[in-house]
């Protein structure tokens, strides 16, 4: 088994790492995404994350078979969370490991903006004034 696709309430770095590690991978690289204060100068209290996830796990199998076939990669984690979440946690992470370091950031950087382009998540930001959903995925 190459890869570790996760929708969850909790997902953490060393989880992804741990999978992907292997003696045969010279670069391994690691996105992790969090949640931020702030939004374009207005206070970030939490944010809140749901997905259709028999779609999303669908779409997320797909990027991995396709970055596992196109950057030559040994390993690939991909674990995004639902429900809320504070900022600073963490709320996606990606991790791949490849021969050579190139090969590496560029699967992850693929990975990370085609999950942003194509998976059903949505999330909903939380303000001190206020909330309104975020159309940055589908």
């Amino acid at each position: 088994m190459n890869k570790l696709i996760r929708i969850d309430s909790n997902v953490t770095v060393q989880q992804a790492l741990d999978f992907v590690e292997t003696p045969d991978c010279g670069g391994v690289v690691v996105f992790s995404g969090n949640v931020r204060n702030n939004t374009k100068g207005r206070k970030v209290n939490k944010l809140f994350f749901e997905c259709y996830e028999p779609m999303a796990l669908l779409e997320m199998e797909k990027i991995a078979d396709n970055a596992v076939e196109k950057f030559a990669l040994k390993k690939i984690a991909m674990l995004h969370i639902v429900g809320e979440k504070q900022p600073g946690e963490v709320v996606v992470v990606i991790a791949v490991a490849a021969p050579h370091r190139a090969a590496a950031f560029d699967a992850c950087e693929y990975a990370i903006d085609t999950l942003k382009d194509t998976v059903p998540i949505w999330k909903k930001e939380y303000f001190e004034d206020g909330e309104v959903w975020v159309a940055a995925h589908p």
